[in-house]
């Protein structure tokens, strides 16, 4: 625990994984660097150096091998603080699923990788929508990982589940790189009225342009979110691996650690760990 600050610092949103092609099937030829194993003792030394506790495994796998595999990491290693795991929300089972994890206590929530739905409407479907609905009576989070085209049925979402807790993945991935901005913040912005919705700084680097962006691109969307969601519901995420697509660890952490200078003891505490603590029930 960092002593000096009474709190633990903790990485919000990062990947393990034993390479497999069949598994991670999103890992295409573009991300050679990703084509191996990533496992908490490659991780521990890198939030060492950015004073950093521990952190939250975020599923990469959509099958429930994901959640077992992820339980045996958290129990031989120190740094994981709690898991964000996978189920099949549309499944007629899905409450008999949540359950079975109800008897873990390091699961905190699921993801599924809309994102990568062909079907734009996915997230509404009566199926679907009856399995968010399911993870309230376990007190589970949902992370939405999503790109900015979704934003408008993530509203839709939302509206329905207002005592659900949510987190917005990776800011809803505006495209960085192409300096989207003002519909992606139209879009974001009412979303982030409901106080049951987070939002995760991370993923920034891997929609700028890979090893050529500079810390000023980011700046307009930091502002935004901060704007946004205020200082009690943003967290810092690294995304790591996929981060290293476009950046080291250290660098990638140096946007938000030289942003967030600027703000207050209690909000940098706010961000770098209390409110990931206070979201995930860590």
């Amino acid at each position: 625990m960092n002593k000096r600050q009474g709190m633990e610092r903790i990485d919000s949103h990062q990947h393990f994984w034993n390479y497999d092609r069949s598994r991670q099937v999103w890992i295409d030829e573009e991300m050679e660097v990703l084509k191996k194993d990533f496992i908490p003792k490659d991780l521990e030394p890198l939030l060492k150096k950015c004073n950093l506790d521990g952190c939250v495994a975020i599923q990469a796998s959509q099958s429930e091998a994901e959640n077992d595999f992820l339980l045996k990491l958290v129990a031989a290693s120190s740094i994981v603080r709690g898991i964000v795991g996978w189920v099949n929300l549309k499944a007629g089972n899905v409450t008999e699923r949540l359950s079975f994890y109800n008897q873990f206590e390091k699961i905190k929530g699921f993801r599924h990788v809309i994102q990568d739905e062909p079907d734009l409407d996915f997230m509404l479907q009566p199926d679907f929508l009856n399995g968010v609905k399911a993870l309230r009576n376990f007190c589970y989070t949902y992370d939405i990982l999503i790109f900015s085209s979704h934003l408008p049925n993530t509203l839709e979402l939302i509206k329905k589940f207002p005592d659900q807790p949510f987190v917005i993945d990776h800011l809803a991935k505006p495209e960085i790189m192409n300096h989207q901005y003002e519909n992606w913040r139209k879009q974001l912005a009412p979303i982030a009225a409901f106080p049951n919705v987070f939002c995760k700084v991370s993923g920034m680097v891997t929609e700028a342009k890979w090893h050529k962006w500079k810390q000023g691109d980011f700046r307009i969307y930091l502002d935004t979110v901060v704007e946004l969601f205020g200082t009690e519901r943003i967290m810092y995420g690294s995304d790591w691996p996929v981060c290293t697509l476009s950046s080291s660890y250290e660098d990638m952490y140096k946007i938000v650690d030289d942003y967030f200078s600027e703000f207050s003891k209690d909000e940098q505490n706010n961000f770098f760990g209390l409110n990931a603590t206070k979201f995930y029930r860590l």
